[in-house]
C-alpha cells in the first residue's frame, strides 16, 4: 500500500517506476517510458505529473529547434535522489503482493486444479 505522501502502486504506477529505473542512461521521455512499460501515452503522462508533483521526478524540456529537426521537443525524466530510493520502495512492495498472490492460486497437478 503507498505511504500517504506517495502515489498509489497501481500496475501503471509500478510499470512506470520500474522503467525509469531500469533505464541505463537515467532519463527518459514520454514515448520511451510508453514502450518500455507497455502502456498508452493516456496513462503514462497523468502517472508522470503525479509522480512529478509529488517530487519523485524531476523533468527537463530538450533544448532543441524544432523546426530544425523536424520533431516537437522532447520532455526528459529523471527519478529524484528521493524518489528513486521510494520508487524501488514501490516496486519491491508490488512484487512482494504479486509473489504472495501467486503462492496463493491453487496448484495444478496433473491438469486438475
Amino acid at each position: 500500500m503507498a505511504k500517504a505522501n506517495g502515489p498509489k502502486g497501481t500496475p501503471q504506477t509500478v510499470a512506470v517506476l520500474r522503467a525509469l529505473l531500469d533505464s541505463p542512461r537515467g532519463e527518459m521521455y514520454g514515448t520511451e517510458i510508453c514502450a518500455e512499460a507497455g502502456l498508452a501515452s493516456g496513462t503514462i503522462h497523468p502517472i508522470l505529473a503525479r509522480l512529478e508533483g509529488l517530487g519523485w521526478l524531476d523533468s527537463r524540456w530538450e533544448d532543441i529547434n524544432p523546426q530544425e529537426l523536424g520533431r516537437p521537443r522532447r520532455r526528459y525524466y529523471t527519478l529524484s535522489a528521493g524518489g528513486a530510493a521510494s520508487a524501488k520502495a514501490l516496486v519491491k512492495e508490488a512484487d512482494a503482493r504479486r509473489a504472495k498472490l501467486h503462492a496463493m492460486r491453487p496448484k495444478l497437478a496433473g491438469g486438475a486444479i
